[in-house]
């Protein structure tokens, strides 16, 4: 199988969801990364959003790399079919080899988790640890709360507009991941689809 063009590590949610648009929603962030001929780095499960992202970019023609805790794949969580799975001992573990093996971030709908993996990724690049461009996918404005929030935390002091700005936030999966890429320097590495 030929390289992948870039590397985008998807945090999402390991249920579906109640809203069929979240669902949907993975599917085209999956499809895009395929049909460009990119590589999903991902938590390696098999259940909810995260097995319909997995799905639709190997079915779309492009890699994933799943990296799944031990203690996941013997609930039988994992996605054995994935192009790579790498087991790991610890939640840790995995974090930090999606973080190294991603050009790029993407958060889509999830619960504590995701906003875990989020704010690990969004605290290490104001940190200086990395500077590659994250993303939220807005589905059905299942982030406004947040963002809200967020805003909340800038009105009292505790984070700063440029930290904000650190985050590109869109509504649709096609756009904001062309944005993403084009931020990482890889823009002519994205594959044309007619």
């Amino acid at each position: 199988m030929a390289k992948p063009n870039f590397s985008v590590c998807v945090y999402c949610g390991s249920r579906d969801g109640n809203q069929p648009a979240f669902a949907y929603a993975a599917g085209e962030v999956g499809r895009w990364i395929g049909q460009h001929g990119g590589q999903l780095v991902y938590g390696g499960g098999n259940n909810g959003l995260m097995g319909i992202v997995a799905q639709a970019t190997m079915d779309a023609g492009g890699t994933v790399k799943g990296i799944i805790p031990k203690a996941l794949v013997e609930k039988e969580w994992a996605k054995t079919d994935c192009t790579e799975l790498h087991i790991v001992e610890t939640m840790h573990e995995r974090k930090a080899m999606m973080a190294e093996h991603a050009d790029v971030f993407l958060a889509l709908p999830g619960g504590i988790g995701t906003f875990e993996e989020l704010f690990e990724a969004w605290t290490w690049k104001q940190l200086g640890y990395h500077d590659k461009p994250i993303g939220i996918l807005n589905v059905n404005g299942c982030y406004d709360a947040f963002m809200e929030m967020m805003r909340g935390t800038v009105n009292d002091g505790f984070v700063g507009d440029y930290q904000m700005e650190m985050i590109q936030i869109a509504e649709e999966p096609a756009g904001l991941l062309r944005e993403l890429v084009t931020a990482a320097g890889l823009s002519e590495q994205i594959r044309h689809v007619d």
